[in-house]
């Protein structure tokens, strides 16, 4: 979790992925960048988008609506790409739209309800409710499990 030692309060980076908002611990992304041109990778998992070369550096493009198991996120002029490293490795994550960055306490996240799809609710920390909007909680520890690997 990416909580201060000090206090319960957590920096969320926030995005939406099709009509649903999410967030993720803010320290985990690296910068935010438009979808620029991604070279496809013929035999990759579903997930994979592809490749692009952001300023000299290989990026391994996520589809995050993939990787969710929420369909695919289509690309447009808005879409962005939250870029992330984890064992040395540059990801793109694509997603719809970035939508603020902000703190939140710890305390205010809910359990996830019983009724998503499981492999969605894995990889939840939880959700937290703000008026009538919810935000599902990504859990950075799972962030980087692939559904497809033979590890």
């Amino acid at each position: 979790m990416s909580f201060s030692e000090e206090s319960n309060e957590m920096l969320l980076a926030c995005f939406r992925i099709g009509n649903a908002n999410f967030g993720v611990d803010a320290r985990l992304v690296q910068e935010v960048v438009k979808s620029g041109e991604i070279t496809t990778v013929h035999d990759a998992p579903p997930e994979v988008v592809g490749i692009r070369n952001l300023r000299g550096r290989i990026i391994t493009v996520i589809d995050l609506a993939a990787h969710l198991d929420l369909g695919q996120v289509e690309t447009g002029p808005g879409t962005k790409m939250l870029i992330m490293e984890h064992l040395g490795e540059s990801y793109g994550f694509l997603v719809d739209a970035v939508t603020e960055a902000f703190a939140m306490d710890e305390n205010q996240i809910a359990e996830s309800p019983p009724n998503l799809d499981p492999v969605l609710r894995e990889r939840l920390l939880g959700v937290w409710r703000d008026h009538d909007e919810l935000t599902a909680i990504l859990d950075s520890s799972k962030f980087f499990e692939w559904q497809n690997s033979t590890q």
